[in-house]
């Protein structure tokens, strides 16, 4: 092996090892998001409980769910980025640079590719996909109902609650979108 190509082999795992730390990082941050969005929804429903005849406190959670929503959305996307990248990019040039055959190239960073090749990873994705709209969608699409149901009954808050209803549908399909429900590469 060349000096050129042991350097470039260097270079290549030092990318590898700073890919997979920002992975790292994005799912943990990704997965914080969870709890924020929790404890949101906790505070816009006890701040309309509290006060009797509140409801229009409910046009709150939408937005909160909407805007957490879609920064979970993104840093979901971008993990899943890093991998296909690691999958489809990295691997197989490490795999030539060690001079790796056509059958053993797969080898090379073969978790990135072994982990989405199970029988359960439809269904996992599948319940994540159920999991993310019933965090993201669901309660605010439920928010909304309670408002129509209890609110006010202003022009002016019906109009706020319908783009909040198109805002919050607009994101459910985004996270369809992006379910990532393919198995392998």
């Amino acid at each position: 092996m060349s000096d050129s190509s042991v350097t470039t082999g260097k270079l290549l795992l030092v990318e590898y090892e700073r890919l997979k730390e920002e992975q790292k990082t994005r799912i943990g941050f990704r997965d914080n998001l969870i709890y924020a969005t929790l404890a949101s929804m906790a505070g816009v429903v006890a701040a309309t409980l509290a006060p009797r005849g509140h409801a229009g406190l409910l046009l709150l959670l939408p937005p909160v769910c909407v805007v957490l929503g879609w920064t979970y959305l993104v840093n979901d996307e971008k993990v899943s980025a890093l991998g296909r990248y690691l999958r489809l990019t990295l691997a197989p040039r490490l795999a030539a640079l060690a001079g790796a055959t056509e059958e053993e190239a797969p080898a090379v960073l073969g978790w990135e590719t072994a982990h989405r090749s199970d029988p359960e990873r439809r269904l996992r994705k599948a319940s994540q996909l159920v999991v993310d709209l019933g965090t993201f969608c669901l309660p605010a699409v439920s928010a909304l109902v309670v408002f129509w149901v209890d609110g006010p009954g202003r022009g002016d808050l019906a109009v706020v609650s319908v783009l909040e209803l198109l805002v919050v549908l607009g994101l459910g399909v985004q996270i369809v979108r992006y379910a990532d429900l393919a198995r392998g590469r």
